[in-house]
């Protein structure tokens, strides 16, 4: 489906995009493959890394900026859209900026693609946005309130639209790992609660949960992929055997444990080989046999959070992970 069309990627330089380009262009090998951002030396540093690829375009434009997406989105057949505000802190004492790029810019992403003739927008979520108790998850489920919710407005076109939720994307710039990694030397790491639990996914992984969005979606589902937890204070004794904990407190907005699927998404939700689908509730389309396909209703009651998940990621195993990822981790 991918192949000779032309993909879009806002927020395309993050640590999703840099994984998702050059795994895009290898399988599926589109005609183009176009980043739009709002910083100049990241597009400019990543341009270094695609040697003139001619499939790779560069458009400078920001996602609260509804003119700039309809003149980059033109002749655009699918969007990712991974644009976002996402450090928790920096929202909590940001809230008016982070409304403004996830909620704004949300509703102008879908207005570009529903005008501009886009056949499919997939939307970066995150477990945050599953009973949020912060900003940043509060307006990640709006964002995904409003994606879901835009299938009847697809117009002539058929615009479609999905969602794909995630949990921690391991080794990306701002998170867990990089994070105890650069505290390593000072012998001590600054771990929140000995309790908490956090999902684990790969880069990797993301990128193809998104692939097969792309290719399964009839519109307004929400993708979640079956990954495994890990304990934080297990994560910290991977990346630094030596060190002590030093137990700090919850910060504001951060959550014990993170859940991907609530209680009151398990009358929608149907259970796949490797992921789950949430169902929109919405004009009975969670009863459409198109968005369904094989899938299995998961009991009344269900949750998919991080510290009841049946899949635990061992110690070995990620340490197997850091060391054929060392030269990524906290770059990206």
């Amino acid at each position: 489906m991918l192949q000779n069309s032309t993909l879009l990627v806002t927020g395309g330089t993050g640590s999703f995009g840099h994984a998702f380009v050059p795994m895009t262009l290898e399988r599926y090998n589109p005609r183009k493959l176009i980043i739009l951002s709002r910083d100049e030396m990241k597009q400019w540093e990543m341009a270094k890394l695609f040697g003139g690829d001619d499939r790779v375009r560069f458009f400078i434009g920001d996602v609260r900026d509804r003119d700039r997406l309809y003149r980059a989105f033109r002749g655009v057949d699918y969007v990712i859209h991974a644009a976002a505000t996402k450090i928790v802190p920096t929202a909590e004492y940001n809230p008016f900026e982070c409304v403004k790029t996830n909620v704004n810019g949300a509703m102008n992403v879908i207005d570009a693609a529903i005008d501009c003739g886009v056949k499919r927008v997939v939307a970066l979520s995150t477990d945050k946005a599953s009973s949020p108790i912060n900003l940043y998850g509060a307006t990640k489920l709006a964002s995904d309130k409003l994606f879901v919710a835009s299938n009847s407005y697809g117009g002539e076109h058929g615009t479609r639209f999905s969602v794909v939720r995630y949990g921690n994307v391991m080794g990306s710039r701002g998170s867990v790992i990089p994070f105890f990694a650069s505290q390593r030397d000072k012998g001590v790491l600054p771990i929140t609660d000995s309790r908490m639990t956090r999902f684990m996914i790969s880069l990797e992984q993301g990128v193809e949960l998104v692939w097969h969005a792309l290719e399964d979606m009839e519109g307004g589902e929400v993708y979640v992929r079956k990954i495994p937890s890990m304990k934080v204070t297990d994560i910290a004794r991977v990346v630094a055997p030596e060190a002590t904990h030093e137990i700090i407190g919850i910060r504001p907005g951060e959550k014990l444990h993170e859940q991907m699927i609530g209680p009151e998404d398990a009358p929608h939700t149907y259970e796949y080989a490797d992921h789950f689908k949430i169902l929109p509730a919405i004009h009975n389309w969670s009863s459409s046999p198109g968005r369904i396909k094989d899938g299995k209703r998961v009991p009344d009651g269900f949750t998919y959070a991080s510290d009841t998940n049946p899949e635990w990621m061992e110690p070995q195993a990620l340490a197997g992970w850091i060391t054929a990822n060392a030269g990524k981790i906290g770059v990206l």
